[in-house]
């Protein structure tokens, strides 16, 4: 028995169906454009400057207690 061939997903830049060789695109074109947004930042989650540094454990990092002459 042969296993089960789970559809491809559509290419996630042009909807199109993906292509084995491109695989999770269509295309190289496709496989480039995604690339190139991650390259650029295109990709990026978003963060508030005003959001709390999470808790370092009481760890202080920039003070340097052996330099303090």
């Amino acid at each position: 028995m042969s296993e089960p061939v789970t559809p491809l997903r559509p290419c996630p830049i042009c909807s199109k169906p993906a292509v084995e060789a491109f695989k999770p695109f269509c295309s190289k074109r496709c496989a480039d454009v995604d690339l190139h947004r991650w390259l650029t930042g295109g990709y990026v989650i978003p963060a508030r400057d005003d959001e709390p540094l999470p808790d370092t454990d009481g760890a202080n990092y920039g003070d340097d207690e052996d330099n303090n002459i």
